[in-house]
């Protein structure tokens, strides 16, 4: 994985090469990434899916992300990013079901790792529920969220939220869960990028 090779950028967008993946993430190369986040509607209330990190994941394990996302490789288009649901969460989507939210900046600096992102952002409209999803060894489990709620977190209105969703154990049996928690159990993106997300997604729902 680390040897993948991306299409690297200056912070402009202009394409200055390709790069191996553990070379953009050591010196700190803009690139290119895909996000999808699911959304549903139940009992006219809209819930965010979001999937849980796997506890072997090289970058922030057990924590909660966008529904599924991933590096775009340098012989990839945009479109070719929606392999990265199938891969991540087992949905079959194709790009046309997808509302394109825009391209969002994100960078972040931990330890040696630096993350500089032209993230190709997208919403699905989802009818799918927890039993649709099939998970790969790198992601636990799905949780959902109330969007409203999601919302306050990254507002700092409120300092706790409510997931529910499930885990799947080692032995592959799913253990369904509700608990409360705060930013701290989230990636670390920076409070602009989710409050940037946040607010395209409303336009839409």
């Amino acid at each position: 994985m680390e040897t993948e090779q991306l299409k690297i950028f200056d912070e402009n967008r202009n394409p200055i090469g390709i790069a191996s993946r553990e070379e953009v993430h050591r010196l700190g190369y803009w690139h290119e990434t895909f996000h999808c986040w699911f959304i549903s509607k139940d009992q006219e209330k809209d819930y965010l899916y979001l999937q849980l990190r796997s506890k072997i994941k090289k970058d922030y394990p057990n924590l909660l992300d966008i529904t599924a996302a991933g590096h775009l490789l340098a012989s990839e288009s945009v479109e070719d990013g929606v392999r990265e649901i199938k891969e991540e969460v087992g949905i079959d989507i194709t790009p046309q079901e997808l509302i394109p939210l825009g391209i969002i900046d994100y960078s972040v600096l931990d330890g040696d790792f630096i993350d500089k992102e032209f993230a190709h952002t997208f919403l699905y409209k989802s009818e799918k529920n927890f039993e649709d999803f099939i998970l790969q060894d790198e992601v636990a489990g799905i949780v959902k969220v109330e969007f409203n709620e999601f919302v306050e977190l990254w507002l700092d209105e409120r300092p706790f939220i409510t997931i529910t969703g499930f885990e799947v154990t080692e032995n592959g049996n799913k253990i369904y869960f509700e608990e409360q928690v705060g930013k701290e159990k989230f990636v670390p993106h920076q409070n602009k990028f989710y409050r940037t997300v946040l607010e395209k997604m409303r336009a839409h729902i």
